[in-house]
């Protein structure tokens, strides 16, 4: 049987109106629903079900609605379109909308044959969006047909969320702890990766040498690297294996030149120019050695690299940035600054009498194994370390340390202590993953003759100074909590180990108010369990705004989960010893949709600890001085930063065995130590050399490969197409209200409200329930809807791919089209309208348009058929119509009906203009054909920098159109009174 329905056709079958898709085939057509989105494609075989030629019904001149019915239904028609005709394939399908900043990163890839591409933007910008927007679109466009990510086991199930719930992507995790399952499903000598064409792997799994080699054998054409500037080297003796094998797997990723590569990170030079150069390589290999001071070095560079920092995007397309005039204009609400405070405490007596004993040990210990061997004295060392850190956290987690056998304790070699020592007791910021380093470190060793028993005993001194009485760190941070939580703030405390966040929630609890609840997340959760807990606390403190939230967490937080929506200020309990990490904590709350301008920081250290005052001064307080200095931070490297702390647990052990000889001065009232400050001013140099180049770069490499006007014109054209924030939120509050929600308006003037929808039809409950999560419809709780794209579960954010506003678009959609629904229906596809907007009769449709488009890529080229829907206006009869422009055809939406209208005689002028409508059939063809004109150019342009890409592209206009709505707009009497409405 051979089929007669042609591509972009309308046929009914199954009980509703599809739309032919090119893929169909004689024997089987692949149809989408009208309007549907391509989650909703389906076969039929005409052989089997029956299939017909469907005509879109003219509307019916008795079903009038008011002035507001025609923006309704175009607003709802516009936001359910997944299948725009633009050159941005994928934004109609997305659940996220892009600030027009995040255009640029897009833009520059799809001028690209194969897009290689390093985005570093600044943290909180949203380097994930950007990746993600190219991947959706690569993918929607053809260009690429698998998707792989590699990053940390941390970060893998945040990446797949992301994915999943803002682009719908479903990729799977492949990671230590799911291979197996995975390989349990393939058949003989296949492998995961062509089996699972979306995957994200953690670089843990990939770095071992079997799987690396299959994962480039069969690895997908399109990979994001997450965190990239952990994944190359130096040209120095510095760098880690971890890294060096990185860099290995990515050289051979990169040497595919077909193979798109997207690589992600805000610090791409951490402090090493050879490392990033080396990163550079493999976007393109002449980067690597190419002069970046001349202009012909940063033209090579610009197409490839995108590095901005917040103030560059705070405010975008704007007069300042070259537009004639701010009507694109748009403000992203960054905090403008962090508030930092250092606070101080010292021990009581008997903690400082054990840290003295501790200290003691340690240093006893270390100078007995350097006699013993260079195993023994790595041994040693990094169980002196270990002691100190926990000893300086907490009398629960140095309790625990003193009573567990060191991990190093079983290194055959000193290198093998080495890797196994400095991962549980420093905070190198390119470690392969957070996971299980929060874990108290061990400091016992059983070769030590007597150790067992003296560790024993300073074990059981610990756990005796547990509480605020003895431990004055933990009153401290009671006291700070309170002052924070009486400003209204709901802080997040960072602790270094397992057993200190445990220590410190359990004994907050019930201290700091009867409406503040306080919570635990440590690494003893899967990283879903940690979000189930965040979530749960938030779901505790309810909407009541005296209740207060208070996380006690691990480092395992303080990458990956964004924390803004919950959190505005940040204690670090535990100072890290490597900047980076204060920096990355302090980013789960600083960064886009934090609602606070400026967020707290609260860090706790001891005065007489030994160790504290300098990690404070040599480290943290640098690292803030150029933060602040640059407006963006700068890694300290890892081996530089280590360097400086190994001289200070040096000489607090040096001290230590001064004291026990009986020196004259004591463990903690010494100013001064040469080789200590001889490392200090070392690292504050190149420190502030990698600050300067930072400085250099930011100016020498500032984005120019996309112009502003360039974006503007891409964005006015999305957004002419799929909807402006205005109109989305006008939309969603006339429906509401329309369908018996109950507004409410924030007092602050920032555009957000509430709405009750108690009163709503169940139908409409029954869609939003899903979209909103858990049952916040079904206890009638007020749903917050939101100006900004980043909200939290329970929150809808007014943009178009909100699911909750996809929900109640739909819903408005279907009822409009549907003249038999009862109940009410905001949109109808006819009205007569007695306004003083018009001195003539002048009528507005609302018409979708269709469009075939042939879009050639690498991998072929793709049919599709694309949906658009149009204002177009005239004064006059059909048959005599003054066509009026786009802009006054836009206008009517506004107009208001001024006078009443007779509905017998809004009924019949409505049954003559449908009646002569056929009329304006030429016309709306020759407005169909200028359409596809501007498409293609739109197309064209956006892949301007690439030949092969643009040639086959063709953009043509299905005929005919569809007259969805038509609504007529009549002079009203000078003198009428004003009517609230008309039908």
């Amino acid at each position: 049987m051979t089929t007669s329905f042609s591509a972009g056709s309308l046929v009914s079958a199954r009980g509703r109106d599809w739309v032919v898709l090119p893929e169909s085939a004689p024997d089987m057509l692949v149809l989408r629903p009208l309007g549907g989105a391509d989650d909703d494609i389906a076969a039929v075989f005409p052989a089997f079900e029956s299939v017909t030629s469907a005509q879109f019904a003219a509307p019916s001149p008795g079903d009038l609605g008011d002035a507001q019915a025609a923006g309704l239904l175009r607003s709802a028609l516009r936001i359910g379109f997944r299948s725009g005709a633009g050159p941005f394939r994928s934004l109609g399908g997305i659940a996220v909308e892009p600030r027009a900043y995040q255009f640029v990163p897009l833009m520059m890839a799809l001028r690209q044959k194969t897009t290689r591409i390093l985005i570093s933007d600044d943290v909180g910008i949203g380097k994930t969006v950007e990746a993600g927007l190219i991947a959706s679109e690569l993918l929607a466009q053809g260009s690429a047909r698998g998707l792989a990510v590699l990053c940390s086991p941390a970060l893998a199930e945040q990446w797949q969320g992301e994915l999943r719930t803002k682009f719908g992507i479903d990729a799977e995790l492949v990671l230590a702890s799911t291979v197996s399952r995975l390989e349990r499903g393939l058949d003989l000598g296949q492998s995961l990766f062509d089996r699972h064409p979306h995957v994200i792997v953690s670089t843990d799994y990939i770095k071992s040498t079997r799987h690396r080699d299959d994962f480039v054998r069969h690895c997908p054409d399109l990979v994001i690297v997450d965190e990239a500037h952990t994944c190359v080297s130096a040209d120095d003796n510095k760098t880690t294996t971890q890294n060096q094998l990185r860099y290995e797997l990515l050289q051979r990723v990169a040497a595919d030149a077909d193979r798109h590569l997207l690589l992600v990170t805000a610090t791409p030079h951490s402090g090493k120019e050879s490392a990033f150069r080396n990163l550079l390589g493999l976007l393109k290999p002449e980067l690597a050695s190419v002069d970046l001071g001349s202009d012909a070095g940063r033209r090579m560079l610009a197409p490839h690299f995108v590095h901005r920092k917040r103030a560059d995007v705070r405010q975008y397309l704007t007069r300042e940035d070259g537009l004639a005039d701010d009507s694109l204009a748009e403000q992203t609400s960054f905090p403008t600054d962090r508030h930092f405070k250092d606070e101080t405490y010292k021990l009581t007596p008997a903690y400082r009498a054990l840290l003295d004993d501790a200290i003691a040990y340690a240093s006893d210990r270390v100078t007995a194994a350097d006699q013993r061997g260079r195993r023994e004295a790595r041994i040693a060392w990094w169980s002196a370390i270990a002691l100190l850190r926990s000893l300086v956290s907490s009398p629960r987690a140095a309790a625990q340390t003193l009573r567990t056998r060191s991990a190093t304790a079983a290194a055959v070699t000193a290198e093998e202590a080495d890797r196994l020592g400095a991962p549980l007791t420093s905070d190198f910021s390119d470690s392969d993953a957070l996971e299980g380093l929060d874990v108290a470190p061990g400091a016992e060793a059983a070769e030590v003759d007597n150790a067992g028993a003296r560790l024993a005993e300073l074990a059981d001194r610990a756990a005796e100074l547990e509480g605020p009485s003895e431990d004055r760190k933990l009153a401290a941070l009671v006291t700070h909590l309170k002052a924070l939580l009486k400003e209204g703030y709901h802080p997040i405390v960072f602790c270094r180990y397992i057993p200190t966040a445990e220590y410190v929630a359990e004994h907050l609890d019930g201290k700091l108010g009867k409406k503040t609840i306080v919570r635990a997340v440590t690494g003893t959760l899967s990283p879903q369990q940690r979000i189930e807990r965040i979530e749960k606390l938030a779901d505790d403190a309810g909407d009541d705004p005296a209740a207060r939230r208070v996380l006690v967490a691990t480092d395992c937080l303080s990458e990956g989960v964004n924390l803004q929506h919950h959190f505005d200020a940040v204690v670090h309990y535990d100072l890290a010893w490597n900047p980076t990490r204060h920096d990355q904590r302090e980013g789960r709350v600083d960064r886009y949709g934090q609602k606070r301008d400026v967020v707290r920081v609260i860090t706790l250290w001891g005065s007489d600890n030994g160790i504290d005052g300098k990690v404070l001064d040599v480290l943290i307080k640098k690292h803030r001085q150029i933060r602040k200095d640059l407006g963006i931070s700068v890694s300290v490297p890892d081996a530089d930063s280590a360097g400086v702390t190994d001289a200070i647990v040096q000489w607090v052990l040096l001290r230590g065995q001064q004291v026990r000889r009986g020196d004259q001065g004591s463990l903690f009232d010494i100013d001064e130590f040469t080789g200590l400050d001889k490392k200090a001013a070392a690292l504050a140099a190149d420190w502030q050399s990698a600050a300067e180049r930072e400085k250099t770069s930011r100016s020498r490499f500032a984005q120019h490969a996309i112009r502003p006007e360039e974006v503007a014109r891409e964005v006015a054209a999305v957004r002419d197409t799929l909807g402006r924030a205005g109109e989305i939120r006008g939309f969603v509050r006339r429906s509401l209200h329309a369908l018996d929600g109950v507004l409410r308006d924030r007092p602050d003037g920032s555009g957000d409200f509430t709405a009750e929808l108690g009163g709503t039809p169940a139908g409409l409950r029954d869609a939003l329930a899903p979209a909103l999560g858990g049952d916040i419809v079904e206890r009638g709780r007020p749903v917050p809807f939101r100006t900004t794209a980043a909200v939290d579960r329970g929150e809808a954010a007014l943009v178009r791919t909100d699911p909750a506003v996809v929900a109640l678009a739909g819903y408005v959609l279907n009822a409009a089209l549907d003249d038999k629904e009862s109940g009410s229906r905001p949109a109808r596809r006819c009205g007569v309208i007695r306004t003083r907007a018009v001195t003539s009769r002048t009528t507005l449709l609302v018409v979708r348009y269709r469009f075939h488009l042939t879009l050639p890529s690498r991998t072929g080229t793709r049919q599709l058929v694309a949906e658009d829907a149009r204002l177009l206006a005239f004064e006059g009869a059909p048959t005599n119509a003054r066509w009026l422009s786009h802009e006054d055809a836009l206008a009517l939406l506004d107009a208001t009906a001024d006078a009443n209208t007779d509905p017998g005689f809004g009924e019949s002028t409505m049954r003559r203009v449908l009646q002569d409508l056929p009329a304006t059939t030429d016309h709306l063809d020759a407005y169909g054909e200028e359409l596809a004109a501007e498409l293609l150019a739109s197309h064209r342009r956006v892949r301007s920098a690439s030949g092969e890409i643009v040639r086959g592209l063709t953009v043509t206009a299905q005929k005919r159109a569809d007259i969805l709505g038509a609504y007529v707009y009549l002079p009203a009497p000078t003198a009428a009174p004003t009517a609230g409405g008309t039908a």
